[in-house]
């Protein structure tokens, strides 16, 4: 542009063409880079048939079979289920989904799974594009540059796509909860907000932030979503499946207690924590400090302590969208079970919060939910790197809003946080003294072992069932030694047929599942015609005096011991934990079982428990306890 003055031309540059002309260059140019991401991740995902998409296609082929929800927590179970519908070669499971987490994937379980996966992925490209023209709704952002946003988190929308994992449709849900919240459709917010807790439990503690900020019609969606999902559930099962899940899977996974709960690329706080205080011989035989006590206080306290202060202060946080953000964040901080995948719900809290936010705050923000978005790598996940990214989060959302507490509901909320604590650290470590880890001594020890189970004995040594790289395996035990036997399938309950062998076992193998013989001298395995009793709850000792069997205890699955003909019962095992497939070793002195106490639920160690012991003082019992326990037991048959 030029002007005259004083008899001269002068150029002057048009700022705002500039910075119109470099808007549309930055938003051409973001478009093009993020629809090329996207295609690549896609393009994986259309053609890799993988886990964890293979996990929610096989409980919603059960579900249309009217399986048993209980079965499908039963880690054993599930996989052969996988191998009829025809998924091979990959291992899974469904701990610790809710009943209904398979529910979006009944639709399109009538289709193979790939099919089905393909479907869920254009769907999911579908709910990406909705979320993001949502986001533009509630925030100031253009929607190249809430693209942009997902972008950076490029990491965790990568292995959703190419896994066909949930937390797309997820995150969609949330976002429309959040843009309901803003046009002030506050009950619809609340029905969401249910359906999300059906779904996937993190919409569950939004109802105490809507009781904090007095919202009680969102407070009423909410309770009416979650009683429609309630009902669908026991519908589509039974009220004691489903009290099945309340009482024995959700206790344990809301302590983190699924799958390994000490590796460190989950990321956790509560990972976190049992890492450095907690001693398990295979999967963290050696922690910073063992300290159990310290584990049972600090865990509920550092959970209350990150639910509670964010409610305090951010539920009259304006605008509204920042207490929502806030929360948000604090909720998967706390979560015990995240994976890289999680954090692409961090879009719907970083497009909140960064309208708002200063230069300096927007570029940690970034930083922040970029790193989170990561797929952790062995070489830095052991400094949880997300943890304290989250917390930087979620200090910067209350920024401003923190040294508004006021002191006597912070003191009072500090007192029943600590209080609180102390009670559930007391009945922790109740519990985790009658844990087979701290009474027995363990049996085949072996580095990252995820799971051993069924353990047959011979003369030679002891097979038992374990987790291969991509199956189920069998494992020997002899001289001191582990050595695995591998199939082409599945290979599932060893059971012994003689002192001397051979050892029978299940093999399921393209959808089909067979008997066969094992010799682990030989190391060679035959089909056989023959059945044999797969059933682990009970067991004779060799010399025909005791008897070893599971029983149901207080909510859990425990190992007793009494004479074969009959007196007094003897608790071998306890806890807040499952132990099961009792084997007595060939001298009847010693009993063989498995147990997931201190582990994931259902994927549990092998223990060795001497005989005599046991009968003589049973483990973390009075006198007076025992004869109230064995009165107790004889009167109830």
């Amino acid at each position: 542009m030029k002007t005259e003055s004083d008899g001269q031309c002068i150029a002057i540059p048009d700022r705002r063409w500039r910075r119109v002309t470099l808007v549309y260059v930055l938003q051409a140019l973001i478009l093009v880079v993020f629809a090329s991401l996207v295609s690549f991740s896609f393009y994986q995902g259309w053609n890799r048939a993988e886990t964890d998409f293979p996990n929610y296609y096989t409980a919603a082929v059960l579900v249309r079979k009217g399986e048993k929800l209980r079965n499908f927590y039963d880690w054993t179970w599930f996989q052969r289920q996988m191998n009829y519908v025809g998924i091979e070669r990959q291992l899974g499971g469904y701990v610790p989904q809710t009943p209904l987490t398979m529910l979006p994937i009944v639709p399109v379980a009538n289709f193979p799974v790939q099919t089905a996966k393909r479907i869920w992925l254009v769907a999911n490209l579908i709910l990406l594009a909705a979320t993001i023209w949502l986001l533009t709704r509630i925030t100031r952002f253009s929607a190249a540059a809430i693209a942009l946003l997902a972008m950076a988190g490029y990491g965790s929308l990568h292995i959703n796509l190419v896994l066909g994992q949930y937390y797309i449709f997820l995150l969609f849900l949330l976002t429309f909860a959040a843009h309901c919240l803003h046009r002030r459709h506050h009950r619809s917010a609340g029905i969401l907000l249910g359906v999300v807790f059906g779904l996937k439990l993190y919409g569950g503690p939004f109802l105490l932030y809507f009781a904090a900020k007095r919202n009680w019609k969102a407070v009423a969606g909410m309770l009416a979503g979650s009683l429609v999902l309630a009902a669908v559930a026991v519908s589509l099962f039974s009220w004691t499946d489903v009290a099945y899940f309340l009482t024995h899977v959700l206790p344990r996974a809301l302590k983190g207690e699924t799958l390994d709960p000490y590796s460190a690329g989950t990321g956790t706080l509560s990972t976190l924590l049992r890492r450095t205080l907690m001693f398990e011989p295979e999967l963290n035989p050696h922690p910073l400090w063992i300290a159990p006590w310290l584990f049972f206080f600090l865990q509920p306290l550092l959970t209350l302590t990150l639910l509670v202060f964010p409610l305090l202060a951010l539920r009259r946080a304006e605008p509204s969208n920042v207490g929502f953000a806030g929360f948000l964040i604090a909720l998967l901080l706390v979560s015990p079970n995240t994976a890289s995948y999680t954090f692409i719900l961090l879009l719907l809290p970083l497009s909140l919060l960064l309208p708002g936010a200063t230069w300096q705050k927007r570029i940690l923000l970034l930083i922040c939910y970029a790193i989170s978005a990561l797929p952790m790598r062995p070489s830095w996940s052991w400094l949880f790197p997300k943890v304290w990214c989250l917390l930087t989060l979620l200090f910067l959302a209350g920024d401003g809003y923190w040294q508004r507490l006021k002191w006597k509901p912070a003191l009072l909320s500090t007192a029943a946080v600590v209080f609180s604590a102390t009670l559930l650290a007391r009945n922790g470590l109740v519990n985790y003294a009658q844990e087979p880890g701290q009474n027995w001594e363990p049996f085949a020890v072996e580095h990252r072992a995820i799971y051993s189970s069924s353990p047959a004995v011979l003369r030679s040594g002891v097979v038992y069932q374990s987790i291969g790289s991509d199956r189920y395996i069998l494992r020997w035990e002899h001289n001191g030694s582990i050595e695995p036997f591998v199939f082409s399938g599945e290979a599932f309950h060893p059971v012994a047929l003689s002192p001397d062998g051979p050892i029978q076992f299940e093999l399921v193998a393209h959808g089909v599942s067979t008997m066969n013989l094992l010799n682990p001298v030989r190391g060679k395995a035959v089909r056989s015609g023959a059945i044999a009793d797969h059933a682990e709850e009970k067991a004779i000792s060799p010399d025909r005096k005791w008897l070893a069997f599971t029983r149901p205890s207080s909510g859990t699955t425990q190992i007793w011991l009494r004479k074969v003909d009959g007196g007094q019962l003897t608790r071998l095992t306890g806890g807040n934990c499952d132990s099961f497939a009792p084997a007595w070793e060939l001298d009847s002195k010693s009993v063989l079982f498995a147990s997931d106490c201190g582990r994931g639920i259902g994927l549990p160690a092998l223990y060795r428990a001497r005989l005599r012991p046991v009968l003589l003082f049973p483990p973390a019992k009075s006198r007076q306890s025992r004869r109230r326990e064995t009165v107790s037991e004889q009167s109830g048959g």
